[in-house]
């Protein structure tokens, strides 16, 4: 649906020229939802205004539905823009129109008459709950309700593509998750291709079905949400992560970890930091593990969560028992789908 061939994009800065994007190559699936994720300066919104070239790139070529937007015409380029709608995170609403008039502002550019309008902007509205608030001006509204015009804005051409640009960073946390979940409701119901921009795993975690990451100007890993989040291949989505999971343990746990293992008379132990996702989560792995092997457990630290509707979690555990039967029960886990980093007591103790 959307093709992102050898993207280069430079403009000029206070201190010189800015690189924000450097042969950035992508792909995005029809009717999917796909995230992309940087740090602030990463390149991420100068990426999502290349795709409907409000940033034209220097070098590289976009193209959306099979169409090479690179090679349009001014008149061209607006025809196709009317397929791709876009989100801000400021919602950009005329505060002199109502609700139902700002929706309707595209259109009216568009020339449709009022009654056409109409047909389309009120369905609009009851689709993204604003439907007894048409008549509102924008400072009565709150801010989600605000955003929820610009998505209903955004929709309002009928178009294939929704790019969100941040649009849920100045929301509340409760307010983001009903935002995202209208995204998802859209996404599902109309087949849309969504593009979302932000900074927040959590976002991600909650509707993109795929995810890039970008760190300065470039995308350094992308993959299936479940999967990025099992396991992260790059420094840049590793400390990204850290926001929903931490990639490492507390230091209140690797004390409690370390007085475990300083009690006398102990078997030896080795602290394993268990990735589980997908089917991997609904299986008694651990209680399969003592009655095998053997192996005596003693969790020190976890937590449990959904990415995309799968369960997800880690899991730090002690694992007592000879040699042997700790390796083969690491196999184990790792042929059930189970990611197992081992840090040997040795290192714990001097961590």
């Amino acid at each position: 649906m959307i093709q992102l061939d050898g993207i280069h994009h430079t403009y000029r800065g206070g201190n010189g020229p800015v690189h924000a994007l450097r042969g950035v190559d992508l792909r995005v699936q029809r009717g999917e939802v796909f995230g992309v994720i940087g740090r602030s300066g990463a390149g991420k919104s100068s990426l999502v205004r290349t795709i409907n070239l409000l940033n034209r790139p220097d070098q590289g070529r976009v193209w959306v539905d099979g169409q090479d937007l690179t090679a349009l015409n001014a008149a061209g380029l607006r025809r196709a823009r009317h397929g791709i709608g876009m989100v801000f995170q400021h919602f950009n609403l005329l505060s002199s129109r109502t609700v139902f008039d700002n929706v309707a502002l595209p259109l009216e550019l568009a020339g449709l008459s009022r009654r056409e309008i109409r047909e389309r902007v009120q369905p609009l509205l009851e689709l993204v709950g604003l439907g007894a608030l048409g008549e509102r001006y924008p400072a009565q509204i709150s801010g989600g309700q605000k955003q929820r015009v610009g998505i209903a804005r955004a929709l309002a051409s009928r178009p294939q593509v929704l790019l969100s640009d941040e649009a849920t960073s100045a929301l509340d946390p409760e307010t983001t998750r009903s935002i995202l979940a209208l995204l998802q409701q859209i996404n599902r119901e109309l087949g849309l291709t969504v593009v979302l921009i932000t900074h927040q795993m959590q976002v991600i975690k909650q509707v993109a079905h795929r995810v890039a990451v970008m760190d300065a100007g470039q995308i350094v890993e992308q993959g299936e949400t479940l999967q990025v989040f099992s396991a992260p291949q790059h420094e840049t989505t590793r400390s990204l992560l850290d926001d929903v999971v931490p990639q490492e343990l507390p230091a209140p746990v690797l004390e409690r970890v370390r007085a475990l293992l300083g009690r006398p008379g102990q078997a030896p132990a080795s602290l394993l930091r268990l990735v589980f996702a997908g089917s991997s989560g609904e299986q008694p792995l651990l209680a399969d593990l003592v009655r095998r092997f053997g192996v005596d457990l003693n969790i020190v630290h976890g937590q449990i969560d959904e990415v995309q509707g799968h369960p997800f979690g880690t899991l730090a555990v002690l694992a007592r028992g000879a040699h042997e039967q700790v390796q083969a029960a690491i196999g184990h886990l790792r042929g059930a789908g189970v990611l197992v980093q081992e840090l040997p007591s040795t290192e714990v103790a001097h961590a």
